[in-house]
């Protein structure tokens, strides 16, 4: 697409935006008691603020104008913000983590595909520089410690000669015994021609016989294929079959992807040009208006002072530099305006004493009447449900006002490249540059100031109480206690490097190219929820699917650490628990979350560290330097394989092997329940693609999912991998792939049986959430349960 288009959907998707703020704003303010309709609310602006996301995320990736994409970018983190918000909205509401929207997506019209939520592509883009430094650091490290060479080298068995000759004699003669046999069967074919010739020479030959049998052979053949052909074409147009080249990349994506790389060129041209033209442009203002807007400045704040002397008989006082300066008195405002604010402010001094001791008198009494008022108040009042300040909203709508000043009606026919707009970077860097030389007009003015009331008034300027040396180390020692002792340094003197280098040594400790989300059955191969709603309503709780998962793991994973934006303000989720059967995908998903934000990985797991730092000071040195050099190469994730067990004090036999069920753990900010999910045919397809395979008219992918029912993901991809060798790749064009393989492989296999799914969804019900939500649909109270909880301990 071109640059106009992509203008085109920014000024759309702006739009849409402008009317959603303007109707949450109306909505969101209202107490609500109806929890039904503030969910339906509530999903229905996260679904329309998840489609702006998603058109915001390719404008700014495809964009290449460097003003334009600053904004866009300010847009795009508010609303990862606001969706981010929402969903803890729903989740405080429903008291679940998985929502579903089937009810409302027909009244939006929309399909559930486009509830995914894109990972934005400049979490990687802007971060490609530091990875490769670090991957750098890495493969020195390693190189230094000889771990590169045994993990690229191929670890070969040496053969003794004797047994090499061996070898090579066995291959021989088994290579001239399929000669020979194939030479005994010609042979054979031969004499059996010559017998059949004998036995039937003394037949007459019927020539139009013969072109019969001929002709039958061949009309059968001609109309087995015609059949074949038109059933193909039947399928595909019905759309149970994909048409001939689907697989293929067409020319047309292959030029798209071109035009991509070329577009990702162009805003990397276009960014350098305009970093040089902010320092060239802001030195040229230096140069030429600098000197002017000192001498205007200057006559400013004397107009000020002849001014207050006039009206007050007394020079100001000048504002000191913390306060802002003259910056303070003059922001946006004209000698005229200034003047008037002198003589206001002496009347509001007078008033303000006096609303004082009124505010004080309303106060005292609305207390009581909010103590008197909330004993008489009805039960219905006290669950009126009301939206939680935002703090991404007024960010949204001031980044839209500038869209609406700046951008909407902007007139760019002379801007086809799409460069930087010169008249812009003036506009932003006259502003500083004033700040900066108003910083020299006020050092100059306050001495002038002095000068001029030792001239005029004979006064001399005292310097204020309280500011002397003596007072000033009593407030510093006044303010030491227990919040100014600093966390002891144990590696103080070592640098990041060495440090970096002790977490590297440990096994799979730290890893910067971890798997990507699409590898080894990810669960973004999987369906959407479809009867959610509807099985809620008959009180039966839904299994989240592998589609909820994924959207589960990209908003309080992926995206808080990906944007340092959405990580201060969003609600924030510290740990992640990931539970679930094994084969689920939990490892896979934690390397995931690495892949897509560039995050160090940390590897703390009790297998992976177990006699690598013994003693309480060895577990102490290694916690320490884990978390300095994870805070000092930012983004970082910290992983813990089998946290139940770190929890006992004796792990018991039959969970020394493999536990994957932490049906004893408690403490976590945020859970995800990987449950078993309906294997799909899309899943089975996918890996058996992934690994090579081909599929055809004989492999019965339905079949396939219906048997696999009760195994993971994990389990799929076993049997494609040990179905898949190299040996049987090669084979497939003349004996192409059959279900009964695959079967065959999985039947030496043990399922999740539904012993321990039943335990899974014991323990989740038995989590806070799920206790949670088992009060709100009994009835109960979840705030006075926990305020009666509170007052039994007390």
């Amino acid at each position: 697409m071109s640059n106009a288009m992509y203008n085109k959907i920014w000024h759309a998707t702006q739009d849409s935006l402008d009317s959603l703020l303007d109707k949450e704003s109306q909505k969101m303010a209202e107490p609500h008691k109806n929890r039904v309709f503030v969910f339906d609310m509530l999903a229905t602006f996260y679904i329309k603020y998840v489609q702006i996301f998603r058109k915001l995320e390719t404008v700014y990736d495809q964009m290449v104008h460097p003003q334009k994409r600053l904004l866009i970018r300010k847009m795009l983190d508010g609303v990862m913000g606001r969706v981010l918000e929402l969903k803890n909205e729903m989740v405080e509401l429903e008291l679940t983590e998985f929502h579903y929207f089937d009810s409302i997506l027909p009244d939006l019209k929309l399909v559930p595909q486009q509830l995914d939520i894109p990972i934005p592509r400049y979490f990687l883009k802007e971060k490609l520089e530091v990875i490769k430094g670090r991957e750098k650091i890495l493969a020195q490290i390693l190189a230094d410690s000889g771990l590169d060479m045994m993990s690229l080298k191929r670890i070969l068995k040496t053969i003794p000669p004797d047994e090499a000759i061996k070898t090579i004699q066995v291959a021989e003669r088994a290579r001239q015994g399929r000669l020979r046999a194939l030479f005994m069967k010609q042979i054979y074919l031969q004499e059996y021609r010559i017998k059949q010739n004998k036995l039937l020479g003394d037949r007459a030959l019927d020539i139009s016989a013969s072109a019969l049998c001929i002709q039958k052979v061949w009309r059968a053949y001609h109309e087995s294929k015609k059949t074949e052909q038109m059933r193909e074409e039947e399928m595909i147009f019905l759309g149970m079959s994909p048409p001939p080249q689907f697989h293929q990349v067409s020319a047309t994506l292959m030029q798209a992807q071109k035009v991509q790389s070329w577009r990702n060129d162009v805003q990397l041209k276009h960014e350098e040009d305009y970093r040089e033209a902010l320092v060239t442009i802001k030195d040229n203002l230096k140069l030429v208006e600098g000197p002017d807007i000192k001498d205007s400045l200057q006559d400013q704040i004397r107009h000020w002072f002849i001014e207050c002397r006039n009206l007050t008989g007394a020079f100001p006082a000048y504002p000191k530099v913390e306060e802002g300066g003259s910056a303070l008195i003059f922001s946006n405002k004209t000698p005229q305006q200034v003047i008037a604010d002198i003589l206001a402010s002496q009347e509001e001094e007078d008033k303000n004493k006096k609303k004082k001791r009124e505010e004080k008198e309303k106060k005292e009494k609305a207390v009581q009447r909010e103590r008197k008022g909330s004993k008489e108040r009805p039960k219905e009042e006290s669950e009126e449900w009301k939206m939680s300040p935002s703090l991404f909203l007024g960010g949204m709508e001031e980044g839209n006002q500038l869209f609406k000043d700046m951008w909407k009606n902007k007139d760019e026919s002379w801007n086809f490249p799409q460069d930087y707009d010169p008249e812009l970077i003036k506009e932003e860097k006259r502003k500083e540059l004033e700040s900066e030389i108003r910083l020299q007009v006020d050092e100059l003015m306050r001495q002038e100031l002095i000068n001029l009331k030792l001239a005029v008034d004979r006064e001399k300027e005292l310097p204020p109480r309280g500011q002397k040396g003596g007072n000033k180390k009593k407030g510093k020692k006044g303010k030491k206690g227990k919040r100014g002792k600093k966390e002891k340094d144990l590696t103080a003197n070592r640098n990041t490097q060495s440090l970096y280098q002790i977490t590297v040594l440990l096994e799979e400790g730290v890893q910067t190219a971890p798997k990507a989300l699409a590898e080894n059955g990810a669960p973004e191969i999987g369906e959407y929820s479809y009867l959610g709603t509807s099985l809620r309503q008959v009180a039966i709780e839904p299994m989240p699917s592998l589609l909820d998962v994924r959207q589960l793991i990209t908003l309080y994973g992926i995206l808080p650490l990906g944007s340092a934006t959405v990580h201060e303000k969003a609600p924030l989720v510290k740990s992640l628990l990931l539970a679930g059967p094994s084969g689920v995908g939990k490892k896979m998903l934690v390397h995931a979350i690495c892949t897509e934000t560039g995050a160090n990985l940390f590897n703390l797991s009790a297998a992976n560290i177990a006699g690598k730092y013994p003693g309480r000071s060895g577990l102490q040195m290694m916690l320490h330097v884990v978390f300095k050099v994870a805070r000092q190469l930012q983004p970082s994730v910290v992983w813990i394989g089998d946290t139940e067990k770190t929890f006992y004090k004796r792990v018991p036999n039959d969970e020394k092997e493999s536990s994957r069920a932490p049906l004893s753990l408690r403490c976590w900010n945020s859970g995800v329940w990987l449950a078993l999910a309906l294997v799909a045919a899309v899943l089975w397809e996918q890996i058996i693609q992934r690994h090579g395979g081909f599929l055809t008219k004989t492999l019965n992918i339905s079949c396939l999912a219906k048997v696999t029912d009760g195994f993971t993901q994990g389990h799929i991809v076993q049997v494609v991998k040990r179905v898949l060798t190299e040996r049987r790749l090669r084979q497939q064009a003349r004996r192409p792939l059959s279900a009964v393989e695959f079967i065959t492989v999985l039947t030496g296999m043990d399922p999740v049986y539904k012993e321990e799914e039943d335990s899974f969804k014991s323990w989740y019900a038995k989590t806070p959430l799920g206790r949670r939500r088992a009060l709100a649909l009994t009835g109960g109270d979840t705030e006075k349960d926990k305020g009666k909880k509170k007052e039994k301990k007390k």
